[in-house]
């Protein structure tokens, strides 16, 4: 895949992420067609339950999520005692995840977002708790995508999976 391509599907994954739609579904229906889902709203629903952290709850982030499924679909083993399928599908999550963390710093929402923890669990503490782990979204607004750092988040979660499964094959 050339960078003019790997740009294109990381600027669509952007404008998706503006449209409304989270920051996993953004990802992963950027790429989804690669692997034969060309159906845009399954891509979509398939990856939904994975923005704001997991549901909202702030835990691993959504544009990680969303490349996390994108490597079950390059390399997932669909054979129940396939260890060594196993094995080269977690070894290629962590290769993603540590190239995300070594960017970021944290896997996790809340943290990235500048939310602090609070004894060791991945929810904000004090004011704002409530409204940040609500499962109501947050209304998009002009504010919102300037104190979000989930589109610049969102393009380098495509930008490292396209580099990656470049690099394999």
């Amino acid at each position: 895949m050339t960078n003019e391509e790997i740009e294109s599907r990381a600027q669509r994954a952007v404008d998706l992420f503006k449209q409304g739609f989270n920051c996993s579904q953004a990802v992963f229906a950027s790429c989804a067609d690669i692997y034969g889902i060309t159906d845009e709203k399954l891509a979509l629903r398939l990856s939904a339950s994975f923005g704001g952290g997991m549901g909202r709850m702030r835990l691993v982030c959504g544009a990680a999520s969303g490349m996390f499924m994108l490597a079950g679909l390059h390399n997932g083993s669909a054979t129940p005692h396939d260890s060594e399928g196993k094995m080269a599908n977690y070894a290629f999550v962590q290769q993603l995840a540590n190239e995300y963390k070594s960017r970021y710093g944290s896997l996790i929402c809340a943290e990235l977002l500048g939310l602090a923890p609070k004894n060791n669990s991945p929810f904000p503490s004090g004011e704002g708790r409530e409204e940040a782990t609500s499962p109501k979204p947050a209304e998009r607004t002009p504010e919102y995508y300037q104190k979000r750092p989930c589109p610049e988040m969102i393009a380098e979660a495509v930008r490292i999976y396209l580099r990656s499964i470049n690099e394999k094959m």
